[in-house]
């Protein structure tokens, strides 16, 4: 059997939305790709268009099962030339109206899922001396808003791993990068419930475009990726006039936010196809 002389590109939440996509984009540069998703059906789906997909069907919040899935991927494929860390989830809505468990997931899944993955991989790469890790957080993950609370907490917390993560691998040969993406026009932004109105402040940004900013990030070096002008000006806002920043937000969403409360129907209902899926 010939080794294998192509990049193996380890792509999370590679069933839809913008791990597709950067599954996709990188069977069609020449990558053979490791996609791991909890939906298998969509990940068939995906195998079948590309002969160099290989697809995985884990929980990423269970960590004995990543790290199993990434040994095999590094003894099947070969050494890993990248991770992205696409895979989450965004039910929104205001922290009083949130039951507890699902607030539980969405920090399980968002930040211990990219933390699992991190782990499972890091050993590898500083072995090789060698390989890029992409982290996708948020400006959520800089700029807090109502009915993002849950969110907001575990995108900070990727986003203070991450740069940790980058600062204690300088030397290892490794490049590390955190993506703080605006909203993207994909099925996790469009099906959310709860959306407060600063989402309607500007269009929503295409993936690609998203991916696109990356690849500049990693080229450059760069730990931080903020795409867009959106991106950039929200981060500046935020750490210079964070009152403001308040101030505009509660100016745009009223004095009652019942809006942003829908529960227990949507909320409740959201929790359980969680519980299921995990």
């Amino acid at each position: 059997m010939m080794p294998n002389t192509r990049e193996v590109y380890v792509i999370t939440g590679a069933a839809s939305g913008m791990g597709k996509l950067a599954a996709e984009t990188a069977a069609k540069n020449g990558k053979l790709v490791a996609a791991i998703d909890l939906n298998e059906t969509a990940l068939h789906a995906l195998e079948s268009q590309f002969d160099s997909v290989h697809t995985f069907k884990i929980d990423i919040t269970e960590y004995k099962s990543v790290e199993k899935t990434i040994n095999q991927i590094v003894s099947s494929l070969g050494p890993i030339a990248r991770v992205t860390n696409c895979a989450g989830i965004m039910p929104l809505g205001t922290l009083s109206s949130q039951d507890p468990e699902l607030i539980e997931k969405i920090m399980s899944v968002n930040y211990l899922g990219t933390v699992n993955i991190n782990k499972a991989v890091l050993g590898h790469l500083q072995q090789q001396g060698s390989g890029q890790i992409v982290n996708f957080a948020s400006i959520a993950g800089w700029s807090p808003t109502l009915a993002f609370g849950a969110y907001n907490a575990a995108k900070f917390a990727v986003v203070a791993f991450t740069e940790v993560l980058y600062q204690e691998n300088q030397h290892h040969g490794l490049q590390i990068c955190c993506v703080c993406p605006p909203p993207v026009n994909t099925p996790l932004f469009r099906n959310a419930i709860n959306r407060p109105k600063v989402l309607d402040i500007a269009p929503a940004v295409e993936p690609e475009f998203i991916l696109s900013a990356v690849e500049k990030s990693l080229s450059k070096g760069e730990w931080l990726c903020l795409p867009g002008w959106i991106t950039k000006a929200a981060y500046v806002a935020r750490r210079l006039a964070p009152g403001l920043v308040w101030r505009l937000t509660h100016l745009l969403e009223g004095k009652t936010l019942d809006h942003l409360s829908q529960r227990p129907r949507v909320v409740s209902q959201v929790s359980k196809t969680l519980k299921k899926a995990s």
